[in-house]
């Protein structure tokens, strides 16, 4: 069945995304996981970080996906649809469940141990079936990640399809590698379809080691070389506290990073920097402009436990001038 329509709204909509959210229980202590004595319910999801930062910007944003009628699935659909969010394409399955993970906490700003229970979710079912034209085309741009592709064999050309028809519609699309190599049966299948995926899209968001493997290039301008040789109107290369590079039809450059006192968790800035960077492009701002926003945002997110947390509202973005 589908959802009431909670979140829904009449007018077009700025951004769409397809992806998996999973409940998220975040460790109470640093240490291993089993030494924890409680977690803290949050969200999590490549795709649902993207959407709740933009929905905070003020965007009008579309969510696709499927969850299971059990509590994780209706504290996931509260949690979207009271970020503003176009929850009306969710399905809301009660014969499956929905995908939740374990988050551990680190103190030397490394990235915290994860383990992921989403074998045979909702999402997994996911499928080309779940793609209403006329909703996706209602939106102006579409944002894609690598996760969504590697869930199941049923999303990748659920993925592909999204991405093809924006694109014929002339629509913008942008696409984060965000490699999950447990989800793929091998680095090599991973590579060929994260670079598939890429060569559709218009906007590539690649973090350095990311694009290295993916590319073979050891350089930042090397990976960006490498996809817009393949079709990238824009390729921004995230270099973590060093900013980011990008090379672009209007021309080619750095963005320093933005200090910070001290790194709580860094999962979730690489959503913010993506965040940034599509809002920014989609509100007119330059490149350069579009990229130094996202590593404002980026730089927030690594500040704060959890994975949207520190995901800026519109007052907050306009108070730093970004």
């Amino acid at each position: 069945m589908r959802t009431d329509g909670t979140g829904a709204r009449d007018s077009a909509l700025d951004v769409v995304t397809f992806g998996e959210a999973m409940l998220l229980l975040v460790a109470d202590r640093p240490g291993p996981l089993e030494d924890a004595g409680a977690f803290h319910k949050r969200t999590a999801g490549a795709e649902t970080n993207v959407a709740i930062g933009l929905a905070r910007l003020g965007l009008k944003v579309g969510w696709a996906s499927r969850l299971g009628t059990d509590m994780m699935g209706r504290y996931l659909i509260k949690a979207m649809a009271g970020e503003g969010i176009d929850c009306s394409h969710v399905v809301c399955d009660p014969t499956q469940k929905t995908g939740f993970q374990f988050k551990g906490r680190v103190l030397d700003g490394s990235d915290p141990p994860v383990e992921y229970h989403r074998q045979g979710s909702a999402a997994s079912h996911m499928g080309v079936q779940d793609i209403d034209e006329a909703w996706l085309l209602s939106a102006r741009h579409l944002h894609a990640t690598g996760v969504f592709a590697a869930v199941s064999a049923s999303t990748l050309p659920a993925a592909r399809r999204t991405m093809d028809l924006m694109r014929a519609a002339g629509r913008s699309v942008s696409f984060d590698p965000n490699l999950r190599p447990t989800l793929w049966a091998s680095p090599a299948v991973m590579r060929d379809a994260i670079n598939d995926l890429a060569a559709r899209a218009h906007w590539v968001l690649p973090g350095l080691e990311e694009g290295r493997f993916l590319t073979g290039e050891t350089s930042a301008e090397g990976i960006a070389r490498f996809y817009r040789q393949r079709g990238a109107q824009l390729v921004v290369v995230k270099l973590g506290s060093e900013g980011a590079y990008f090379d672009g039809d209007s021309g080619s450059g750095h963005v320093p990073g933005f200090a910070v006192t001290e790194v709580v968790d860094t999962v979730g800035a690489g959503d913010g920097f993506a965040v940034g960077v599509i809002s920014g492009l989609l509100d007119g701002q330059s490149v350069p402009q579009a990229v130094r926003r996202g590593a404002w945002i980026g730089a927030r997110a690594v500040q704060v436990l959890g994975d949207s947390e520190g995901l800026p509202t519109r007052a907050e973005l306009n108070a730093a001038q970004l």
